[in-house]
């Protein structure tokens, strides 16, 4: 099932829109990786955490379907596959860096 939705589609309310795209564990730690810059799949394997394969290559399939990043495939052997985020994905990155700062902030109270 894609998690692409027409506009007609998508939710009226704005919060319930952004948790529909990036609303899970994976997707926002796969942002906040790729904010760095383009990575390979075994890069965000790596550096994501204690993802599968499945759902990793899931969720990255959603993002790319959904404009948050592209998937660049290189005709070469063995075969070389990239992942970057579009404009659109960038733009996310105000919300990661909130995301982190509370999260700085939740870490100093709760000491």
């Amino acid at each position: 099932m894609t998690e692409q939705k027409d506009l007609k589609e998508l939710p009226a309310c704005p919060v319930e829109t952004t948790l529909m795209l990036i609303g899970n564990k994976w997707k926002v730690l796969i942002l906040r990786d790729l904010l760095t810059g383009k990575k390979r799949f075994g890069e965000l394997k790596r550096s994501v955490g204690n993802v599968s394969q499945k759902v990793l290559t899931a969720q990255l399939r959603a993002m790319e379907e959904n404009g948050l990043l592209t998937r660049k495939v290189y005709a070469e052997v063995p075969p070389r596959v990239e992942y970057s985020l579009t404009e659109l994905g960038q733009s996310l990155k105000p919300i990661l860096d909130a995301m982190h700062n509370w999260g700085e902030m939740y870490k100093t109270f709760s000491n």
